[in-house]
């Protein structure tokens, strides 16, 4: 708007009116606890812009998701939904473990066969697309050397198979496993740990927000 157009309106009493958080866009983010670590960087780099919450809860396996999903989708209607399982699917625990988690990669059971993921992702995608919100399909981000439950090279096993259910709907991949593939040592907690330190989700935040963003300008 012209300068000479806004001088006009405040001259006539209108009062330029500034966007509120009931008329930004709404975002949704559906993960485990990775998400739960970026999401609060990802809310700070999209404040005035969108307005970005996790659901109540770490997102857990696909068994969990195509159970509560219609609880954490609620009544609102979503511009955004960038979503993710899959850490805890491909995560083999068991029950005499004393590791965090019953974690043991050696005599554990898988949580989700990649058969089962492939169904399950395919149902949650179908769900998900009802809402009419431009989707997001976060893949899973990497698994280092030592990882307690988790085998190395899962995690392109079940990313895979996640791209191809993806492809079939039509919904956009943002490529976290590629991001953190060449994150240093420091960004994680510890040797062989899935989580990162601040400034690793920060860095996972920029490249959230940023698909975010590009979905938003598509609506």
């Amino acid at each position: 708007m012209k300068r000479s157009t806004i001088g006009l309106l405040i001259c006539l009493g209108f009062t330029m009116k500034t966007a509120s958080a009931d008329d930004l866009p709404r975002v949704l983010i559906i993960g485990d606890s990775i998400s739960l670590g970026y999401t609060p960087h990802v809310v700070e780099q999209m404040k005035g812009k969108a307005v970005v919450v996790h659901h109540r809860g770490n997102a857990q396996h696909t068994g969990t998701g195509l159970k509560k999903l219609d609880d954490w989708l609620g009544e609102t209607e979503w511009d955004v939904i960038h979503f993710n399982w899959g850490l805890w699917d491909l995560c083999y625990r068991h029950p005499e473990s004393k590791v965090q988690g019953r974690r043991d990669k050696v005599r554990g059971t898988l949580t989700t066969s990649l058969e089962q993921y492939e169904k399950n992702l395919d149902e949650l995608a179908r769900r998900l697309k009802k809402t009419n919100a431009k989707l997001i399909w976060a893949n899973t981000t990497t698994v280092p050397e030592g990882e307690a439950g988790r085998k190395t090279g899962d995690d392109e096993r079940y990313n895979a198979v996640a791209a191809r259910v993806m492809k079939k709907h039509g919904i956009p991949v943002n490529d976290l496993n590629a991001l953190t593939d060449t994150f240093p040592a420091e960004l994680f907690t510890a040797p062989g740990n899935v989580h990162y330190v601040k400034a690793g989700y920060e860095r996972i935040a920029e490249q959230v927000s940023a698909k975010i963003a590009e979905s938003l300008a598509d609506r």
